[in-house]
């Protein structure tokens, strides 16, 4: 099965929190979980990372290129 990285940027962990008549109550839990979900129909695994740190963030994304991931997702967040 490919492996891909779904990379959630800064302040993506206060979904469902903070300003829920903006960003909605879903959490990112909740979110990643439904992603994880539809990635099994197409026969792939996705590890889910989150971050309001940006060197963890390219830490993250260096350790799946050396494990020789597919592919990589990126939701900035705070970073856009």
């Amino acid at each position: 099965m490919k492996k891909i990285g779904l990379l959630n940027g800064p302040n993506l962990d206060r979904l469902g929190k903070r300003e829920t008549k903006i960003y909605g109550l879903k959490t990112l839990s909740e979110i990643e979980d439904k992603v994880k979900e539809k990635a099994t129909l197409c026969k792939c695994i996705v590890d889910c990372f989150q971050s309001n740190h940006e060197g963890s963030l390219i830490d993250k994304i260096h350790e799946w290129s050396d494990d020789d991931y597919s592919g990589l997702i990126i939701n900035p967040g705070g970073l856009t």
